[in-house]
């Protein structure tokens, strides 16, 4: 089974250098191509994640040489989680993107560029989840973004290269102070594998442990976009292409929080900074859904509350508790899904109509009642209406925060349930505008209408037929969000266990050790 473990970064990185080779020719074979890997990754995820919840956290060391001197790759219940979650969201991504306006975009960037960056990113996600050393985790945070770089600047417009070189300051930012924290880490204790910086940075003086715990911590913070380092979000995403907003939304900051769950559990449990974390998810909670509401374009709504809902994942890793880091988990899992989803359907709205401006949609609900349906189920998803799963992952954050009983935590709570509150305002308020008004501007009449006006963006298309690939593929992931409803028992429990897990330590450092022997 552990020969499993490299797969998921493996065959992507394969199907790319193919890709490559292929060039700009035979289009559907760059499409089989990347379904028929991203299909495979997904059915090992799935096979990796049911071994280790049976048999505890398994363990590769690449090339053969064991932890310290290689780099272990390591799959427990959280990371094979992760894996599925990721593998699932991008393999409807690219089945949306295949009928996407890429191909009405041709002239301007291939699909043979497309593809291999998409399957890079994938890669540097893999690689994230699993890696159990901090400068593979590094290495894997470059690939993944070296591949968002090119996603989010393609077209080549003059608002994407902006938002992209915004997007790439804050990314070589981070990535500095990453190599500056991987300095001192190993400068400190001569390792860079988790399981050993877990055990040797207990002999280290406070002061030491607090200086790189707080530097890695806004590494993270800054590529979650947590607040005060989430500036930079809501003018970068809006920008890309539906397919990549959507992938960025839902995943990519996600890998900050999955880094950030992995710093404050395996290796600086119970540190001193739990007060400062609760204080950020208050104020990322907050600000973002503060944002939301003062929106008037779908894309920059959605963005925002993409922030806001940041500061929930954190509330549960800043309890510093079992119940805490099982929330966390639960509502991470949630958001990847309904948050990729919502704007994948703001990408078809954009393709029916022409535009994302709530003061220049309306009568939505008549004109194209199979998308009212597609953004009305996870904006309420997103809300946190009972029974979804929105509603039973902040649930268990506001059971944990309850549990806990200190002041700020109780704050915290209130803070969620504003938050809540404030997110149910947005998404209704944007459903009232687009969906249930009078249309504000004539709509397509012709199966693909080239409109008259040009933006910075080049001429806008619409459809009054969407492609089903699309349609199906956001469909899919809005049913997989309903799903977890469904299997909230089983799926709980699941969280429950890949919490207890990672705050007992204990299993994943015997995994590794017993793989070095």
């Amino acid at each position: 089974m552990e020969a499993l473990i490299p797969v998921p970064v493996l065959l992507p990185l394969l199907a790319a250098a193919l890709k490559l080779a292929i060039g700009a020719r035979l289009r559907r074979l760059h499409a089989l191509i990347s379904l028929v890997t991203l299909a495979a990754m997904l059915v090992v995820s799935v096979i990796l994640l049911v071994a280790a919840d049976s048999g505890g956290p398994l363990v590769a060391c690449v090339g053969g040489w064991p932890a310290p001197t290689g780099i272990c790759l390591v799959a427990d219940r959280l990371s094979t989680l992760m894996l599925v979650v990721s593998s699932a969201v991008t393999l409807c991504v690219m089945l949306y993107s295949q009928a996407n306006a890429y191909a009405d975009q041709e002239h301007l960037a291939p699909l043979s560029i497309f593809h291999p960056a998409y399957l890079i990113m994938v890669a540097g996600v893999a690689d994230a989840f699993l890696s159990g050393d901090l400068f593979n985790l590094f290495v894997a945070f470059e690939m993944l973004l070296g591949g968002s770089y090119v996603l989010l600047t393609f077209g080549g417009t003059l608002p994407r290269i902006r938002a992209g070189a915004t997007y790439t300051v804050m990314g070589l930012a981070s990535s500095m102070l990453f190599l500056i924290a991987l300095a001192i880490a190993y400068a400190a204790t001569g390792t860079l594998s988790m399981a050993q910086l877990a055990e040797r940075f207990a002999g280290l003086p406070e002061h030491l442990k607090l200086l790189v715990e707080l530097t890695l911590l806004l590494v993270f913070a800054i590529k979650a976009a947590v607040f005060p380092m989430s500036a930079w979000l809501p003018d970068s995403y809006p920008t890309a292409p539906a397919p990549a907003t959507a992938v960025f939304a839902g995943l990519l900051t996600k890998v900050g929080i999955y880094a950030i769950i992995r710093l404050e559990a395996l290796l600086f449990p119970g540190g001193p900074v739990s007060t400062i974390l609760m204080w950020a998810a208050l104020a990322t909670m907050l600000v973002g859904v503060a944002g939301a509401v003062a929106q008037t374009d779908i894309k920059r709504m959605l963005s925002f509350t993409l922030v806001s809902h940041i500061g929930y994942m954190v509330y549960g890793v800043a309890l510093s508790s079992v119940p805490g880091m099982a929330g966390a988990v639960m509502y991470v899992v949630h958001h990847i899904t309904v948050q990729t989803s919502l704007f994948l359907v703001t990408g078809l709205i954009e393709r029916r109509t022409g535009t994302t401006s709530i003061d220049r949609l309306g009568g939505l609900m008549r004109l194209a009642p199979l998308i009212a349906v597609l953004f009305f189920i996870p904006a309420m998803n997103l809300s946190g209406i009972p029974p979804m799963s929105g509603f039973l992952g902040k649930l268990l954050l506001i059971q944990a925060g309850v549990a806990d009983g200190r002041p700020l935590a109780l704050t915290l709570v209130a803070g969620s349930l504003v938050t809540s509150l404030l997110t149910l305002y947005a998404v209704a308020k944007t459903w009232g505008k687009a969906f249930w008004r009078a249309p504000q501007t004539a709509p397509a009449e012709v199966t693909v209408l080239e409109s008259e006006e040009s933006s910075e963006e080049g001429a806008i298309r619409t459809s009054a037929r969407l492609p089903g690939p699309m349609v199906g593929a956001t469909a899919a992931l809005v049913a997989l969000a309903l799903s977890y409803t469904m299997l909230a028992g089983p799926l709980s429990a699941l969280a429950g266990r890949a919490a207890g897990e990672l705050m007992a330590r204990r299993p994943y450092l015997d995994a590794v050790a017993g793989s070095s022997r």
